[in-house]
């Protein structure tokens, strides 16, 4: 269950990463069926935000307290209810908005991070509704590209990792025309899996399925972008690509 779980928000991140999140990952718990008309609140204290009913759209204020909770909360119950809240209300595009520009997104962007599974669904959720809007995209693909970098470094975490079923427009991460700060992380992220995927032992190619991570890392697709970085005017861009071991 745990493994299952694990291998759940990876694959997610691994989605948003790619900026190709518009409603592919779903989660089973904590979704409420239907289009349910949402109504204003007034102000409430920043825990009350959190209690009882989901269905409301909060104004900048609460939802500056709702920010706030989160920074200075270490329980997981209220960190779990308030990344609810603000995911649901992260689904409409005047929120979308009112949150990044509080600094929102760096916010839930660190709860990723969290050792508790729960916590880090329920973030990537809210995330995936606030990269609907095409300037939270790019924040949000830096985010989630940090904690895989940090995932990526783990060999045991390696299988995991190219068996998640990632879009394909996860390889426009590897187009010229990407920022370098993304194309790089991008690349270092291909290198250290690749780093892994041989030190445990993976001569043999595994029976990775099609629309996995596998699939696109050491297509034909991903051969042809590497090459092409290869020329690419960064000399930092075209230093990472030279590392990666051809397969």
């Amino acid at each position: 269950m745990g493994g299952a779980r694990r291998v759940g928000w990876v694959a997610a991140g691994l989605v948003l990463g790619a900026g190709a999140c518009y409603c592919i990952y779903r989660l089973a718990r904590g979704q409420r069926p239907g289009s349910q008309r949402l109504r204003l609140r007034s102000s409430r204290s920043a825990e009350d935000l959190t209690n009882g009913s989901y269905d409301d759209i909060l104004t900048a204020e609460q939802l500056q307290k709702l920010l706030y909770l989160l920074e200075s909360t270490e329980d997981p119950i209220i960190l779990e209810r308030a990344l609810v809240t603000l995911g649901n209300n992260a689904a409409f595009s005047t929120n979308q908005v009112i949150i990044r520009e509080l600094g929102g997104i760096p916010i839930v962007g660190r709860k990723i991070n969290d050792p508790n599974y729960s916590i880090k669904e329920k973030a990537l959720n809210a995330l995936s509704n606030l990269s609907v809007n095409v300037e939270n995209q790019i924040k949000i693909k830096v985010q989630v590209l940090k904690l895989l970098l940090n995932l990526s470094e783990n060999p045991a975490m390696t299988e995991g990792l190219l068996g998640a079923q990632v879009d394909s427009s996860f390889l426009s991460l590897y187009d010229g025309h990407v920022a370098k700060e993304i194309l790089l992380r991008a690349l270092t992220l291909f290198q250290n899996i690749n780093n892994c995927f041989k030190k445990e032992g993976h001569l043999a190619k595994p029976a990775f399925t099609k629309g996995s991570l596998f699939f696109h890392l050491y297509g034909e697709e991903c051969a042809q972008k590497m090459q092409a970085l290869v020329n690419h005017p960064d000399a930092d861009v075209k230093e990472k690509v030279t590392i990666i071991p051809k397969f």
